[in-house]
């Protein structure tokens, strides 16, 4: 048993030995694979979200708790809109954030940029230009209860939101659309909360939201007695001036049937939100959002059927490749019926997997030789000296002795010599020719290794 398991020992060593190489390389290609895909995903993100009161930071709760649910902590970063969330994006202080259609071009003398360090995951749903105006504002400077167009205003106290919020530039241009320039205007930029306690206690006479429905502010103005929207008779003459919106309806009744509210439909003008991340956000965590988008924006609400969003639309921004395989095939099958961890673990590497085991079966076939090579390489290297010892005797050129002793000594090597119980009979077989060799050691001298003849010796003498 003690034989056995020396033996077994001696056997994986010579394996680890000659496959050694093989398996270093086979460990330095899965690392070098691993380092590259990056696997694994952080288990942290930030997401730059908007106003406490606005739509972003609805949704943004929403996605920290579909993420939470596959061990990815999200932070929600407040900020004043969508132009923040751009420079956010592009400094790296953030991985994600919710962005206005068209921000990138609203800000004068930005037409021409292209950035290139951000990709989009989709469209998201729509966000439409919502005025909010005071009826006894219309009724003092107009003699009516409705604002019939944006000209109408160029001397109301209108709030256009506040510094590195989109609907700022998006407002300027909708005014400047009008014939209006911004800056002969008494406009405020006071931060969403702040506006409509403003606008309530009739300080302002108006004021500009772009947001999604589902924003509370927005739902409040809408029921709040004395408090009109505006509505975009020209929805469609802006879409072709300002390309940045499009035109969309607020349905009579869908912000409240029984009170029949609005009470016509309201033609409005909206930007696309989309998400953003950076080219280096991880691709897992890019594969997460757009699996949270599709099950946070599907459902249908004031301005989109079940299903309409979210969108492969590109917009400002490329779409991400994760995106792109996202909405072409839904939902990677591993991940359909494994633990997201190893769904995406598996999905990432396999690729490579298959191809560093396309390359290493090869090798792996250069092994076995090896092995056989390295064992009876131990043994026949001694044939070599047994060799030479028979040489020497038939030659004559060692006195005997030297010759036993040397022998002896080679075969107390021979029977220490660690070999493999597969490769037994290779040693055995270089015992046997070692005994043949002492046999003719101790047998009759050969021709060649008797003295010299003396004078008295008859055969020399013969000669």
């Amino acid at each position: 048993m003690r034989l056995q398991l020396r033996s077994a020992l001696l056997s994986l060593r010579d394996l680890l030995l000659t496959g050694g190489p093989v398996l270093l390389l086979a460990i330095g290609l899965f690392w070098l694979a691993y380092r590259v895909l990056d696997p694994i995903p952080p288990q942290r993100m930030v997401l730059a979200t908007g106003g406490a009161q606005g739509a972003y930071a609805e949704f943004g709760r929403l996605y920290r708790d579909a993420l939470a649910r596959q061990g990815i902590e999200v932070e929600l970063r407040a900020t004043r809109g969508a132009l923040d969330n751009l420079a956010l994006l592009r400094s790296g202080e953030v991985d994600a954030a919710f962005v206005q259609g068209g921000a990138d071009m609203l800000r004068s003398g930005d037409e021409d940029r292209a950035p290139d360090e951000l990709l989009s995951l989709g469209a998201l749903f729509r966000e439409p230009v919502w005025i909010f105006y005071r009826e006894d504002s219309a009724r003092a400077r107009l003699g009516g209860e409705r604002l019939e167009s944006l000209s109408q205003i160029a001397e109301w106290r209108l709030n256009v939101g506040q510094e590195g919020s989109g609907i700022t530039h998006l407002m300027h241009r909708l005014l400047i659309a009008n014939g209006l320039e911004p800056a002969k205007l008494p406009l405020s930029q006071l931060p969403t909360t702040p506006a409509v306690m403003a606008l309530l206690d009739g300080r302002l006479d108006a004021l500009a939201l772009v947001s999604a429905p589902e924003s509370p502010i927005v739902r409040m103005l809408l029921i709040t007695p004395g408090i009109r929207l505006f509505d975009f008779a020209q929805a469609e003459a802006y879409a072709r001036r300002v390309p940045q919106v499009a035109p969309v309806l607020l349905p009579r009744g869908v912000v409240d049937l029984a009170q029949d509210l609005p009470g016509q439909d309201v033609r409005l003008v909206a930007a696309t939100a989309s998400l953003l991340v950076r080219e280096d956000t991880h691709p897992a965590l890019q594969q997460l959002l757009v699996q949270a988008a599709r099950r946070i924006h599907s459902e249908p609400n004031w301005f989109q059927d079940k299903g309409e969003y979210p969108k492969a639309q590109t917009g400002d921004h490329p779409l991400s490749p994760e995106a792109q395989r996202f909405y072409a095939s839904g939902e990677p099958l591993l991940q359909r019926h494994l633990p997201f961890g190893y769904a995406n673990l598996i999905d990432r590497m396999w690729v490579v997997l298959l191809s560093i085991v396309a390359v290493l079966i090869p090798l792996s076939r250069v092994v076995p030789p090896l092995y056989n090579f390295r064992v009876r390489s131990r043994i026949f290297r001694w044939y070599g000296l047994l060799r030479e010892i028979e040489q020497q005797h038939a030659e004559g050129s060692r006195p005997l002795a030297a010759l036993r002793a040397e022998l002896d000594q080679l075969d107390a090597r021979i029977e220490r010599l660690p070999v493999p119980l597969s490769y037994a009979d290779e040693l055995y077989s270089l015992r046997s020719h070692i005994a043949m060799v002492r046999q003719r050691l101790d047998g009759p001298a050969s021709p060649a290794s008797l003295s010299p003849a003396t004078p008295d010796d008859p055969a020399r003498t013969s000669t």
